[in-house]
């Protein structure tokens, strides 16, 4: 076969699997009579020239493939692929249920025992639930039993043969299978709304593959088959391995920075080596291959699509990426981790991972020899004539990214059946698993050891007709998963590298290389003495790339030239000019009394006009942009922080006169003289909690397998277990790893950091998103929005909101633009996105500092921070650590919920124009010498309420008692810590409520006491 043949029988097998069951199964089942498989499905079959072969393959599973269409001439092997594809998918995300065996008599007469199970046979349109894998909470739809199945199955048939009509694949045009491929596995889950009239566009993506259980949608059942029947059809034996690998460093990476340019820069540029190492597996397999992470609507592979696998632009036409012609553009987001695995055939398994190792470091050394060119044309030497610099790019990006891999074949699961796939053979996988273990070989270990397991191994006697399922080898995905984790991590702990040799002085961003030179005498030169350096040059002639004093080597050189040449990439494939921009500290600082300055008409104070003519324009907030974009003043405000920009590194006299302005015109919008300046900004840095457990599936992070079922399914199960102790016991076993869990693990990540986060940071606040990939988030915020925006994220991530707790999602369209979270779901702009669920935790380390505070000693501040919610606040916490300009600093950490709520009531109550902030300082005094707080809590309230009231007045008076009371509480929760954890409090309370850094609130009662 030759290997445009191979190729084409590839990607056939992968499209047959991937349209086998339609869209709208779960809508039709029970109510077509035509039956799931004989509707669009079959439709698109006869469209793509597939025909149905004459027979039909028994199966012991009344929902697998049973006509499956083939391209004439196309084997029946190939049709056993896919068959067994989907047996195998089915049984990794679905879990089992008690069978009743009966005997009939067939048409022929003869007897014949069969497995039923009449009460898990689902009316999915009448009883519409979802159930949120992560958690097993049910959302109830509603009756969706007046839609028409005909009119359903039209929808369905017409989006998927539009996508054929954009291919170009009408009468006798040759098909690209591939193409057809891929553009139904990006396309398929998006209905655009005039194919839609409205009616199922937000379901269409969660529309789920078995009605009994919903918990996993019907794409994710076809990409796991796609990637299963791949991956037997490439493989000369038809076996599937489960493919790890993972890139770093990563903390180091990106912890190297001096600027928010340089933090946004590792961070994407670490995003962009991951797909880079994806890639190879995409291109060989489609990227469906690949289960964690999710790549679906990802930009970056949207570009891919398009640009290498030739998909027509015009199917990106709604795309964001498209749309958007600034720095906004999701392109510009870190989207993906430093980690994938992927189903591939097991004789490619080293091969595709040493390809991806090799294309990731090949890839970064032609970026190195760019990076050299560019610093070399603006610095003007030859380059021809400088080869050293050069030398150094490929010596010190030899080896890097560090790339580790591990492979499990699926092979070490034997059915003896292999016919049906079942009878499995389990003795090699125990050997294997057995070092990892920690056991003798051959004993059970991990999920060989659980009770479900042993339930569906063995053949038991229920006493009663009772059966289940005979599992196949995709039941035990968990075991193959963990046992690619083990060895993964065995192989990340016995990594070996050459050290490299390096002279003379070090880089100044990492302090581990030297620093690039045309001229290796140089590296000896100490920092005041380098005077006609390359990088001296480059400072003078492009500060961006280089600030005075600064010598980079390698890898800080990539990050600080990536958002220029990335920025150039991006606009080559939208055609249009895009710059990348990052809002500086100082911006960040001012973000608030720059809304206001434009709110009040934005005029500049008398001799600040002149000056803004030669001050660089910087970039703002995105929402303060889209707020004011058709204010001519707007101009200005791109410009006065400009004035300290330009002087910051200049002497004192010059800043200080860019300030005087600043404050003369700010001043303007509060009727005063001057306006005085806020200058300190907050970072914040969040992390999902236990995100390893989640991902291998832990115990207390998964849901049984009877939380899996639809209500009426747990009905018929909790009858049939009443009879049978050992199916109770099973019903109550939670659920080990699936494939599904993963997709909806990596889906809600996705569309948390693409697009919820964005929106909470940059829309519904005045911040910027610095870094959101999976369930990191690295943001920069003015302080005035930091506690609100650090709750918002918690609550988005769980997607569970307080406030939203009695939503009716019937309403939303009364306000399409904002964001609710209810039962572990997000609704933004007609979409619902499956979120983190409720028993998913984060927490959130957050800094603030002074603008012209290095960063590099915020970025520490900040990490220890975010260890601090972790270790001391026990996970599912804040900690907040305030660095003051004039020296120390304040530490507060706490959980979620009621200290945050207090904190920002303690904040208003100090902010208060009847309100002294002396009840903090005289608060404070007595503190040192009251006894602790655990033994006489009842002093400490009388004596805080006492405070409080003294320094208080109208309406903030009134609050005093209940204040004191919650400060009391949550002090005495702390146990022998109580007195520094409450000083710590008011201290903070104090900061924040200061005059400058409270929002529009405080400026508009600011502008009052003026008046």
């Amino acid at each position: 076969m030759t290997h445009a043949m191979s190729s084409d029988l590839l990607w056939q097998t992968k499209l047959a699997a991937r349209i086998h069951d339609p869209a709208e199964k779960a809508l039709v089942l029970l109510r077509d009579p035509a039956g799931h498989e004989g509707g669009t499905s079959r439709a698109l079959k006869r469209l793509l020239g597939l025909e149905p072969l004459p027979q039909q393959i028994d199966s012991d599973n009344d929902d697998v493939l049973s006509t499956v269409l083939f391209h004439r001439g196309v084997s029946r092997e190939v049709y056993r692929h896919v068959q067994r594809a989907d047996w195998w998918a089915a049984a990794a995300d679905r879990p089992q249920w008690p069978m009743q065996e009966i005997t009939v008599t067939t048409k022929r007469g003869e007897e014949k025992t069969i497995a039923v199970a009449p009460w898990a046979r689902v009316d999915w349109a009448q009883q519409p639930v979802l159930i949120h894998p992560l958690t097993g909470a049910q959302f109830d739809l509603g009756r969706l039993g007046e839609t028409d199945i005909h009119d359903l199955k039209e929808r369905s048939f017409a989006h998927f043969s539009g996508l054929l009509k954009a291919l170009g694949a009408e009468g006798d045009a040759p098909q690209d299978w591939r193409k057809t491929l891929l553009a139904y596995w990006r396309f398929g889950p998006e209905l655009t709304e005039e194919q839609d009239n409205g009616k199922l566009g937000a379901l269409w993506p969660l529309l789920p593959a078995d009605t009994r259980v919903p918990d996993h949608s019907i794409w994710d059942h076809l990409d796991l088959t796609s990637a299963f029947a791949g991956a037997f059809v490439a493989d000369p034996k038809g076996e599937a391995a489960l493919l790890a690998v993972s890139i770093g460093p990563v903390q180091s990476f990106i912890a190297a920075a001096r600027s928010t340019s340089d933090l946004w820069a590792g961070s994407h540029l670490l995003s962009r080596l991951a797909w880079e190492t994806m890639r190879p597996v995409c291109e060989a397999l489609g990227p469906d291959a690949i289960l964690f992470p999710r790549l679906r609507g990802i930009p970056q592979v949207d570009l891919w699509l398009r640009d290498q696998m030739g998909l027509p632009d015009r199917l990106f036409e709604g795309c964001e990426w498209r749309m958007t012609g600034t720095d906004a553009n999701p392109l510009f987001s870190a989207a993906l981790p430093n980690r994938f695995v992927a189903v591939v055939p097991a004789s490619q398994a080293r091969e595709l991972a040493e390809r991806c190792a090799q294309a990731v470091r090949a890839w970064l050394a032609e970026r190195g020899q760019e990076v050299v060119r560019r610093l070399l044309e603006v610095a003007n030497p030859d380059p021809q004539a400088t080869p050293t610099p050069f030398e150094q790019m490929r010596e010190q990006l030899a080896g890097f990214p560090e790339v580790h891999w591990a492979a499990v074949p699926f092979s070490l699961i034997r059915p003896r059946n292999e016919d049906k796939q079942t009878d499995l053979d389990v003795s090699a996988l125990l050997d294997a698993m057995a070092p990892f273990f920690g056991v003798e070989p051959g004993k059970p270990c991990g999920f060989l050891d659980t009770p479900a397991w042993q339930a569906l191994a063995k053949d038991i006697d229920w006493g009663d007709g009772t059966t289940f399922f005979a599992p196949n080898p995709g039941v035990l995905y968990p075991a193959v998963y963990d046992l690619a984790e083990r060895v993964l991590a065995a192989a990340k702990a016995a990594r070996t590298f050459e050290q490299q040799q390096q002279q003379g002085w070090r880089d100044a961003l990492s302090g581990e290389v030297e620093w690039l030179t045309t001229d290796r005498t140089q590296l000896a030169l100490p920092p005041g003495q380098r005077t006609d350096t390359l990088w001296t040059r480059v400072a003078d002639r492009k500060p961006a790339w280089a600030r005075k004093g600064e010598h980079l080597g390698a890898l800080s050189a990539l990050k600080r030239l990536w958002p220029t040449m990335f920025a150039e990439e991006v606009s080559q494939a939208l055609g249009k000019d895009v710059s990348r921009f990052v809002v500086s500290t100082h911006t960040m600082a001012l973000a608030h009394q720059l809304d206001w300055w434009l709110e009040r008409g934005g005029h500049a104070a008398a001799g600040t006009a002149e000056a803004l003519k030669d001050a660089e324009p910087v970039a703002l907030p995105r929402r303060l942009t889209r707020r004011h974009a058709k204010k001519p003043a707007l101009a200005d405000a791109k410009r006065l922080p400009g004035l300290l920009e330009a002087a910051r590194d200049d002497e004192d006299e010059k800043l200080a006169d860019a300030q005087k302005k600043l404050r003369l015109t700010l001043g303007t919008a509060l009727n005063q003289d001057e306006a005085k300046l806020e200058t300190y900004y907050a970072m914040l840095m969040m992390d999902g909690d236990r995100m390893g457990a989640i991902l291998s599936g832990e115990d207390h992070t998964s849901i049984t397998y009877r939380q899996s079922f639809h209500p009426q399914v747990q009905t018929g199960f909790d009858r049939h277990a009443a009879r049978q102790p050992l199916i109770q016991r099973y019903g109550a076993q939670k659920r080990p790893v699936s494939p599904n869990r993963h997709l909806a693990i990596s889906g809600a990540l996705n569309d948390f950091s693409q697009t919820v986060v964005r929106h909470v940071v940059e829309e519904e606040h005045l911040g910027r998103v610095i870094y959101a990939g999976g369930d990191d988030v690295l943001a920069m915020l003015p302080v005035a929005d930091l506690l609100r925006c650090m709750q918002r994220l918690r609550h988005a991530y769980s997607g569970a909101a307080p406030e939203d707790e009695a939503l009716d999602w019937g309403n939303l369209g009364k306000d399409p633009e904002a964001l609710h979270c209810k039962a572990g779901f997000a609704w933004l702009r007609g979409r619902l996105m499956r979120m983190m669920g409720e028993r998913a935790t984060a927490s959130t380390g957050a800094v603030i500092a002074h603008y012209q505070a290095p960063l590099a000693a915020v970025l520490r501040e900040l990490r220890a921070a975010e260890k601090r919610a972790k270790s001391e606040g026990g996970r599912d916490a804040f900690s907040i650590t305030v660095i003051k300009r004039s020296g120390g600093a304040l530490y507060l950490t706490a959980e979620w919920g009621e200290p945050l709520a207090l904190l920002g009531d303690l904040i208003e109550f100090l902010r208060d124009e009847g309100t002294s902030r002396r009840a903090v300082y005289r608060s404070l005094e007595w503190l040192r010498d009251l006894p602790d707080p655990g033994q006489q809590p009842a002093m400490l309230e009388k004596l805080l309420a006492y405070q409080l009231d003294r320094q208080s007045g109208g309406d903030a008076r009134k609050q005093e008692p209940v204040l004191a009371a919650r400060l009391t509480r949550l002090a005495v929760e702390q146990g022998g810590e109580a007195r520094e954890w409450l000083a710590n409090f008011l201290s903070v309370a104090e900061f924040l409520a200061r005059e400058t850094r409270g929002g529009l609130k405080a400026t508009m009662q600011q502008e009052k006491q003026a008046a």
